[in-house]
């Protein structure tokens, strides 16, 4: 598959899966996404040469193991064609618009930010809502282990009451526009294997960790 054809794949893909979305309004509105990859891009992100990061205790907190972060950044974007393909999607004009469509935003000023999130037994997220400078998040899973699908994201009516657990079902996604209710995480629970799942969020421009961006230099313009 040429990088064009990649290219074309890929945005055709998650522009139907973003059309298709389900919209849920419990515990607050989020939509969910399925065939969000062309499946052999999907699978192609496990081969990828990341490896997990050696952490005794997250703490509760990605933020407590910054250095061994992966992100499809301009390194990542500039060796790999399945980070070049899905960045670029996600920068398209045409993509911009259907997401600002389906949810209800602008975006118009924001950057493009991908993670690569590589979690393993230990792992656990406490409840947050991702209020702030995060405009959009993605959250995309790519794992394909036997258990997968037990480790998909805790939502929350509160930050103690429980909802759900959503589905990590291989190739799909859950989406919300961050709120002060949008309250997610990752209760602690066995990972026999490698939870891969993709973060994808938009950031206004006062995000201070400009190397972690896919376009660090090309915020998305007015569409």
């Amino acid at each position: 598959m040429t990088d064009t054809t990649a290219h074309d794949a890929v945005l055709g893909s998650l522009e139907a899966a973003f059309k298709n979305a389900e919209q849920r309004e419990v515990p607050y509105r989020h939509w969910r996404l399925s065939h969000l990859f062309p499946e052999s891009v999907a699978s192609s992100i496990s081969d990828l040469p990341f490896e997990p990061p050696v952490i005794d205790d997250t703490g509760g907190r990605r933020e407590t193991h910054n250095a061994s972060r992966r992100f499809f950044d301009q390194d990542a974007i500039a060796r790999f064609p399945t980070c070049r393909s899905i960045a670029e999607a996600f920068q398209s004009p045409t993509l911009i618009d259907t997401i600002q469509q389906r949810c209800g935003l602008k975006l118009a000023g924001t950057n493009l930010r991908i993670e690569y999130a590589l979690d393993t037994r230990g792992f656990w997220l406490e409840p947050h809502t991702d209020l702030g400078v995060k405009k959009f998040t993605m959250l995309a899973y790519v794992a394909q282990d036997p258990e997968h699908a037990q480790w998909g994201t805790d939502i929350y009516y509160s930050k103690e009451r429980h909802a759900e657990q959503v589905p990590a079902t291989f190739n799909t996604a859950m989406i919300f526009v961050p709120a002060d209710n949008t309250w997610h995480g990752f209760e602690p629970r066995p990972i026999n294997g490698i939870r891969r799942t993709l973060i994808i969020n938009y950031v206004a421009p006062e995000w201070r960790n400009r190397h972690e961006l896919a376009f660090p230099n090309d915020p998305i313009p007015v569409i």
